[in-house]
């Protein structure tokens, strides 16, 4: 499994490609069962499928982010929102001179509520960057993977994140998901009080249901829901279209 792009400058000149895409994951704890990598490489696995089948620049993924949810907890580590701003701000300045002046930010921290406001504000004068994917998104993978749990109740180190890592890097994976389940559906408190209220394992949701078949299905779905943000991009004039059909 590569996480890093292994593309050379000559192969984006020949690509040309006018958007890119920006894996943004996270070092945050997943209980004993995933590693802390895990938001980081559920995103750069999305970000890889979409730069293999649309002619997007991929980019090396953001490892660190907004996590303080999760503090303190071993080995999780958080930067400000106002230092993930900062990087996404420097990278599109970067490559605008180079001509790309939209960017994709493949999202894999939940936690993240930062670059939903830099998307809107970039926004405001066009199209430049994309948040995927959307709840909207995660519900159908999830529905297509005929998921047992709904995202609320499956938030963290659950159902959805264990099939993906089963299916792409089951090597990442320890055995302790089959008895790692925490139900905790009513969170209120969460920003106020963090994860730590709410989970004795660092797990919320049903990591016990995951199957590598699951992880496969959901990570196909979340490809296909691509195009339609694509033809959004494509077309500034369009204001709703109908979901088109993957490039053959």
């Amino acid at each position: 499994m590569e996480l890093l792009t292994t593309a050379s400058s000559t192969d984006i000149a020949r690509q040309d490609p006018r958007i890119a895409v920006l894996p943004v994951g996270s070092f945050e704890q997943h209980g004993d069962h995933l590693p802390l990598t895990t938001d980081t490489v559920i995103a750069c696995l999305i970000a890889h499928d979409l730069a293999d089948t649309y002619p997007l620049l991929l980019l090396p993924p953001v490892t660190i982010s907004c996590s303080h949810e999760h503090e303190p907890s071993p080995g999780t580590v958080s930067l400000s929102h106002t230092t993930v701003t900062a990087i996404i701000t420097d990278i599109r300045a970067s490559l605008s001179r180079n001509g790309i002046n939209c960017l994709v930010l493949v999202n894999g921290h939940g936690g993240n509520y930062v670059l939903g406001n830099i998307a809107q504000e970039a926004n405001v004068d066009g199209r430049h960057v994309v948040l995927f994917p959307g709840r909207d998104d995660l519900t159908q993978a999830r529905n297509a993977a005929g998921m047992e749990t709904t995202s609320h109740d499956d938030m963290h180190g659950g159902e959805f994140e264990t099939s993906i890592l089963l299916h792409a890097a089951p090597e990442l994976v320890r055995p302790t998901y089959r008895d790692a389940d925490h139900h905790a559906p009513d969170r209120a408190h969460l920003h106020l009080l963090g994860t730590a209220a709410y989970t004795s394992n660092g797990i919320i949701g049903r990591p016990s249901a995951a199957t590598a078949a699951k992880g496969k299905a959901a990570l196909d779905s979340l490809t296909g829901s691509f195009a339609t943000y694509l033809a959004l991009i494509s077309d500034p004039t369009a204001e709703q279209i109908d979901t088109p059909s993957l490039p053959d």
